[in-house]
C-alpha cells in the first residue's frame, strides 16, 4: 500500500513561484511512476506533469518550459516546480503515484492571484 501527502500549495502573485512536494510512504517507491494532475473549478482534472522511473518526463502543454517535475527516490519524493505561474494554473493539484493500481494524495490548492 502506498500513501501520498502533498504539500507547498499556497497563494501566490502572478509571475510567482511554488514548490509542490510529495512524499510517499512505502518501499515501492523506485517503481512507481509519479504524477502530478489538477483540477480546477468546474473542469475535469488533467494531467500536468509525470515522470517515469527512469526519469523521463512528459508535461501538459500549457506548463512546458515553466513548471518542471522531479524525483528523489532516497526521500520517497516528488516535486513539482512551478514558475512563472498564471491566474489561469488555479486549482487544486492531486499526486499520483500508479504501480499496478493508482495512488492518490489529498490535492493541495494553488491560487495565482493579485
Amino acid at each position: 500500500q502506498v500513501q501520498l501527502v502533498e504539500s507547498g500549495g499556497g497563494l501566490v502573485q502572478p509571475g510567482g513561484s511554488l514548490r509542490l512536494s510529495c512524499a510517499a510512504s512505502g518501499s515501492i517507491f523506485s517503481l512507481l511512476v509519479m504524477n502530478w494532475y489538477r483540477q480546477a473549478p468546474g473542469k475535469q482534472r488533467e494531467l500536468v506533469a509525470a515522470i517515469t522511473i527512469g526519469g523521463s518526463t512528459n508535461y501538459l502543454d500549457s506548463v512546458k518550459g515553466r513548471f518542471t517535475i522531479s524525483r528523489d527516490n532516497a526521500k520517497n519524493t516528488v516535486y513539482l516546480q512551478m514558475n512563472s505561474l498564471k491566474p489561469e494554473d488555479t486549482a487544486v493539484y492531486y499526486c499520483n503515484a500508479y504501480y499496478r493500481k493508482d495512488y492518490w494524495g489529498q490535492g493541495t490548492q494553488v491560487t495565482v492571484s493579485s
